[in-house]
């Protein structure tokens, strides 16, 4: 069953351009990865600090894949010290009985 994430992040408003120019980079390989359907990032139109990256993965094993390859030798490590709070991760599938 396809998974789709939503990665909610709050970047420190001087940090904006830094997360842009990484997050070119760290999505290039988020899209190669095998299983990754897409991925957008949505920006909030009243804050630019604030970014909603929707990923699509083709199942839950795919999704975990990539979170334990981030966890580990894919781990964005320039990432924190951009950030305004901790990130949030939401995972969600179609209910097909709605």
């Amino acid at each position: 069953m396809a998974i789709t994430a939503h990665l909610d992040l709050l970047f420190k408003p001087e940090s904006v351009e830094q997360a842009r120019e990484l997050f070119h980079q760290v999505l290039t390989d988020t899209r190669a990865f095998e299983g990754c359907l897409g991925v957008e990032v949505l920006v909030d139109e009243s804050n630019e600090a604030h970014w909603l990256v929707s990923e699509q993965w083709a199942s839950a094993e795919a999704d975990a894949a990539y979170r334990e390859f981030r966890a580990g030798p894919g781990a964005i490590t320039e990432l924190g010290p951009l950030l305004a709070g901790a990130p949030t991760l939401t995972k969600f599938t179609v209910d097909d009985r709605v």
